[in-house]
């Protein structure tokens, strides 16, 4: 079965013990220190293997470790550096921190491969801490600590256009029609288990990337079925083209099905819904109208075109309106951004092993209050405080870890400042 998510194990290596030893050498008194650095662990680094299109293979292999570094040795040795380990998943992979689901890396554009814990330093042999007054170092640093996470792989297909519709409408008819892309086609529902993916020429260097995504039902954004599943695929799509069965051959009504789908597509993520949607009313050449009714076509006109959604009679058997409908959403592609659709960065685990750091607040004689520690270093060392989003993340750092509770504690009024490695801040709640 098609694998578009799996939950996996991954920890970098330890770095290597420093060693403590003595020269000892005929001839030669008192030796002094000689113990050599322990080497570094190895990087989890994930990286994107052309040709991959599942995750299958973290079905069977759950926990990836990377190597330590090694001890180091007598006569100033340096303990061998661990190996690091490359994950190799597919393009348009998203790494997410597992209890938070925070998003730790999008493996898609231009990122195609990136470190995600880094190994311990090695530490110190005991040759670096002799002394004038201590000369005989019995003790070396010990190798950082690994890193360790359980993450959630999750694989979102990259598509500028994406096709959804109720099972049996003829998604995969029509992608199969229009591109290079050859679905297995039956007349039954869920046939479309996994995503196709199928690039449409349109000639003259036009065209775009199309993905039939699995049949939804009702309840999907519950989770019902395989809803989610279905659900994470049309994140990235930049244009939606609801399929329906305009002829009704199952009895079902076209109107309500978009209504339902666009219901779940509102649950899951609203934002979907601000993208640009168009209606194929599939299936025209099986309609037999008696001219007395209003043709289903027509209903659907009237009932979604004033919202500014297009409709599109097509049979995607034969052909017909195809390319027109076709036409019309390559020109929707022009007026929106090129670029694919990239998930911003959420969680860092840098954070994570800052947590446990202690910090001090203290009020200096000068009325400043100082905030200081290792959490606070390692935290203004990878945000962007110029930027409104990094400042943002550094407020909640701040709430988040219990400074501002620890500072209104230390009797912090409006208007008192606050300064950190440097850097000053005025306080206002």
């Amino acid at each position: 079965m098609f694998a578009d998510s799996a939950k996996i194990f991954i920890k970098s290596g330890k770095g290597g013990d420093g060693h403590v030893s003595f020269r000892r050498e005929l001839y030669v008194a008192n030796g002094g220190p000689d113990g050599g650095d322990g080497g570094r662990g190895g990087d989890i680094i994930f990286e994107v293997e052309d040709g991959l299109n599942t995750l299958t293979d973290f079905r069977h292999v759950r926990k990836y470790i990377a190597e330590s570094g090694e001890e180091g040795g007598k006569r100033r040795c340096h303990g061998a550096d661990g190996k690091d380990l490359v994950i190799k998943v597919p393009e348009g992979t998203v790494i997410k921190e597992f209890e938070s689901g925070k998003v730790i890396a999008d493996m898609s554009g231009e990122n195609r491969r990136e470190t995600i814990l880094k190994g311990g330093k090695g530490g110190l042999g005991n040759m670096h801490f002799a002394t004038a007054t201590m000369q005989v170092p019995k003790y070396a640093q010990p190798g950082q600590p690994a890193q360790e996470l359980w993450v959630l792989l999750e694989l979102k297909v990259i598509a500028d256009v994406g096709l959804v519709g109720f099972p049996n409408v003829g998604k995969s008819t029509l992608l199969s029609r229009v591109s290079n892309a050859r679905p297995k086609i039956a007349n039954y529902h869920f046939t479309t288990l996994n995503p196709h993916l199928g690039v449409v020429d349109l000639g003259d260097g036009a065209g775009f990337v199309m993905a039939d995504i699995p049949g939804l039902i009702e309840g999907a954004s519950e989770g019902v079925g395989l809803g989610h599943s279905f659900l994470k695929h049309i994140e990235r799509t930049k244009v939606l083209i609801h399929v329906v069965d305009a002829a009704s051959t199952e009895g079902r009504d076209p109107v309500e099905d978009i209504r339902t789908i666009n219901q779940e597509l509102a649950a899951y993520n609203p934002e979907l819904l601000t993208r640009p949607q168009v209606i194929a009313a599939n299936k025209i050449d099986s309609i037999f109208s008696d001219g007395d009714t209003e043709s289903p076509v027509e209903r659907l006109r009237r009932e979604f075109e004033p919202e500014g959604i297009r409709v599109f009679p097509i049979s995607a058997v034969s052909g017909e309106g195809v390319k027109d409908l076709l036409y019309y959403v390559h020109s929707q592609l022009q007026n929106l951004d090129t670029k694919p659709i990239i998930f911003e960065k959420e969680y860092d685990i840098s954070m994570k092993a800052a947590e446990n750091l202690p910090y001090s607040v203290e009020k200096a004689e000068d009325g400043v209050y100082v905030v200081e520690g290792p959490k606070i270093e390692k935290m203004l060392g990878y945000t962007n405080l110029d930027s409104e989003k990094g400042f943002e993340f550094f407020q909640k750092f701040l709430k988040n870890t219990g400074i501002l509770e620890d500072l209104e504690k230390a009797g912090i009024q409006e208007g008192d400042t606050v300064r950190m490695y440097g850097l000053e801040f005025d306080y206002y709640k």
